[in-house]
């Protein structure tokens, strides 16, 4: 599993660049989150993708339902093209792209971003493949992935360069967790892979056995 491997050893090599409180931080963080029931309520197997039209990277509006009803759709919820481990998922689908349209299945990927970053974060990991803009996470508000940062963590994002508001286009300081979707045809939910530690991610190769 090529993408569980690189995500452990950025994690790894993380921890030697930001020794210390940065640390800390991250890590409460991620405990914090797993004190509550998002997992609980999150969408999972069974339940239905709700029917939303989002912005792809163009501005141009994309129903869900339009994806889903025409072949099993593949869904990737990321942070931001800022997430260095966000960036090392989508590269790791782009590179089974093929694979996955052998079988029939389309993937997207979709994010708080504005368009305009969006655009950037496809050119920047060379996606061939759709980017929407969840706007203010609306979609992931819905499927109750969505949560609000603690204000340490933020003011840790913001000395590494991070600035949510401008990314997102929002003062809500808000993240999907880490998620993955396949979605049948008739829009219903046929596997889900849901994370509160943001360093953890479905790898590509469990997704291609559940299709």
């Amino acid at each position: 599993m090529q993408l569980t491997t690189a995500l452990k050893k950025f994690a790894d090599d993380s921890m030697q660049r930001h020794p210390g409180e940065a640390q800390e931080t991250m890590k409460s963080a991620i405990e914090a989150l797993k004190a509550t029931d998002i997992l609980e309520k999150a969408f999972k197997t069974g339940d239905m993708l709700p029917n939303m039209t989002l912005i792809n990277a163009k501005g141009q509006e994309v129903a869900l339902q339009d994806l889903y009803s025409q072949e099993r759709l593949v869904i990737i919820f990321y942070r931001g093209g800022w997430c260095p481990y966000c960036n090392l998922e989508l590269k790791a689908f782009e590179s089974v792209l093929p694979q996955l349209k052998a079988i029939g299945a389309r993937l997207v990927a979709i994010g708080p971003e504005l368009p305009d970053n969006s655009l950037t974060t496809t050119q920047k990991n060379e996606l061939s493949f759709e980017v929407l803009s969840d706007t203010d996470n609306a979609l992931a508000a819905k499927m109750n992935l969505l949560y609000p940062l603690p204000d340490d963590l933020v003011q840790l994002y913001s000395k590494f360069g991070i600035d949510l508001v401008a990314n997102q286009g929002n003062q809500a300081n808000s993240l999907p967790i880490a998620a993955t979707y396949i979605i049948e045809k008739d829009g219903t939910i046929s596997f889900h892979f849901l994370e509160e530690d943001y360093k953890l991610r479905a790898d590509p190769e469990t997704v291609l056995a559940a299709l």
